[in-house]
């Protein structure tokens, strides 16, 4: 099955007994198992196009954004320091996979 590149990332698709294994590849060169034993009796275009649903769903495309905490600053004298609001985040997903060129 041909790889599939999401976000930078190299996957692969290995059927494994009756389901599908979707393997990532990692910097050192060993793979890191993202699913075990999915699909099972799905065809092999079948497996593709869910394990990239899936693929989509552990490894989401966006940021997290952390505004500041108005709310609790922290006062040295007359200084005002405010801090991060870490307890609420903002996430700001998008669809855009990655600018590398698909296969």
């Amino acid at each position: 099955m041909n790889p599939i590149n999401y976000n930078d990332m190299q996957f692969t698709v290995e059927k494994r007994g009756e389901g599908w294994d979707i393997l990532c590849a990692r910097g050192g060169g060993a793979p890191a198992v993202a699913g075990a034993g999915l699909f099972p009796g799905a065809t092999e275009e079948e497996a593709e196009k869910r394990a990239l649903k899936v693929i989509r769903t552990v490894f989401p495309v966006g940021i997290k954004s952390v505004g500041p905490d108005v709310a609790h600053p922290n006062r040295i004298g007359d200084l005002k320091i405010v801090g991060p609001d870490v307890l609420h985040p903002n996430f700001i997903y998008w669809d855009k996979d990655s600018v590398t060129p698909k296969h």
